[in-house]
């Protein structure tokens, strides 16, 4: 009698997974909040049961070996077609109550958010939310996330996007720096004061160049990418800084410093997986984040 092998276990393919994208047992393990021994173990019983070494040691960590260079493509479009099979499960889900799990920023989660999910929670009790604060891209179709708050169109087209508006920027400074090293009237004034920057994210040195202005990091006085503290850190007085305008116009520790330029708005948008979309209680906390994130932005409603 012909008896074939039965598949490998969803849970090895995902360590095997984890594995040869974070490309190493310790990257993957932080990955998916599981222990590094665990991830091996799994990775020596896919070998076994599919008879194959998955992976070469290099110095830097594990690459997929033939074989499992091979298998990689499979693998993916078995967690595709799993992720498929909980977001059906999931959107049938008819009722009002629930959780809700929403993804931002750090900073839209840190300053925006928290207003806005208070009147969600007056308006549906019965709604819980869980806010993940996370500069990284969440990845919605594995359900990371219900709701992304994101600032870019998504293009996936597997899920749907709302503009909620255009987040107008601003220059600011601490009062208290500003009544140390004075006010700059003009942007040429710049080069006579300390300008908080960011570390590698790129978007303020593209923006001053944009602007005619060619400097390096080195321009910068002190660095974060992490826009929460890089906020923190003007509002302690570092030195002049950039950051969305609604934010810094109502902190009365800052100034908003005029210099005559039109700095570039961020987009931001609402996305979700379509077929979660369609589930009650994610299409009504939506609904009110859209509502309230407009309001937050000052924005006009979209007809």
């Amino acid at each position: 009698m012909d008896i074939s092998p039965l598949p490998p276990d969803w849970s090895l393919i995902q360590s095997f997974l984890s594995v040869a994208e974070a490309g190493s047992l310790s990257a993957a393990a932080r990955a998916l909040g599981r222990s590094q021994p665990s991830l091996g173990r799994d990775i020596r019983a896919l070998e076994s049961q599919l008879g194959a070494t998955l992976f070469d040691r290099h110095a830097r960590g594990l690459r997929p070996s033939a074989t499992g260079a091979r298998l990689l493509p499979h693998a993916r479009r078995m967690r595709e077609e799993i992720a498929a099979i909980a977001l059906t499960a999931a959107g049938e889900a008819q009722q009002l109550a629930g959780t809700v799990r929403i993804t931002a920023s750090v900073f839209v989660a840190h300053y925006l958010l928290p207003p806005v999910l208070a009147e969600i929670r007056t308006a549906e009790p019965a709604i819980q939310i869980d806010l993940m604060p996370s500069d990284d891209s969440e990845n919605l179709l594995f359900r990371a996330a219900d709701i992304a708050v994101r600032m870019y169109r998504p293009t996936h087209p597997d899920l749907i996007a709302r503009h909620v508006g255009d987040v107008p920027m601003g220059i600011f400074a601490a009062r208290s720096y500003l009544e140390r090293a004075g006010r700059p009237q003009r942007i040429e004034d710049l080069r006579a004061h300390a300008i908080v920057g960011f570390d590698r994210n790129p978007l303020i040195l593209s923006s001053m160049r944009a602007q005619g202005w060619v400097v390096d990091r080195d321009f910068f006085a002190i660095r974060c990418d992490n826009q929460a503290t890089y906020w923190e850190l003007v509002r302690a007085g570092c030195g002049i800084g950039f950051t969305q305008a609604q934010v810094g116009r109502a902190d009365p520790l800052v100034e908003e410093v005029e210099l005559g330029l039109t700095l570039p708005a961020l987009p931001m948008w609402l996305t979700a997986p379509e077929l979660m979309r369609r589930t009650p209680r994610i299409a009504r906390v939506w609904s009110l984040l859209f509502d309230g994130l407009q309001a937050q932005l000052g924005s006009r409603p979209e007809g």
